[in-house]
């Protein structure tokens, strides 16, 4: 198998999940997030009644910075556990 760098693993799973929390706060930001979590939710056949906070700049940059850095964590994480399964003993897949 394939050897994974976890640094650059961490980097690219934090940005992805990085990135869809700030797409969700830019809803929130806009007024979309409510109309948009009923549609998703009509689709699952779930009725909710709930109120979203108002947005905060700051409350968003941590909500990006703190999924950004578990999303790093895992990515690193995962790219460590393959990588051990991944190594072979030496000569290991070699025929005589």
């Amino acid at each position: 198998m394939r050897h994974i760098q976890p640094f650059k693993a961490g980097i690219a799973v934090g940005a992805v999940i990085g990135l869809w929390h700030l797409a969700w706060a830019c809803l929130v930001a806009v007024g979309w997030a409510k109309p948009f979590m009923d549609f998703v939710l009509r689709l699952h056949f779930i009725r909710l009644q709930f109120d979203l906070a108002p947005f905060d700049a700051a409350t968003a940059a941590a909500l990006v910075a703190l999924t950004f850095a578990l999303g790093f964590v895992f990515g690193f994480v995962f790219a460590v556990i393959w990588n051990w399964l991944a190594a072979s003993p030496a000569g290991a897949g070699k025929q005589a």
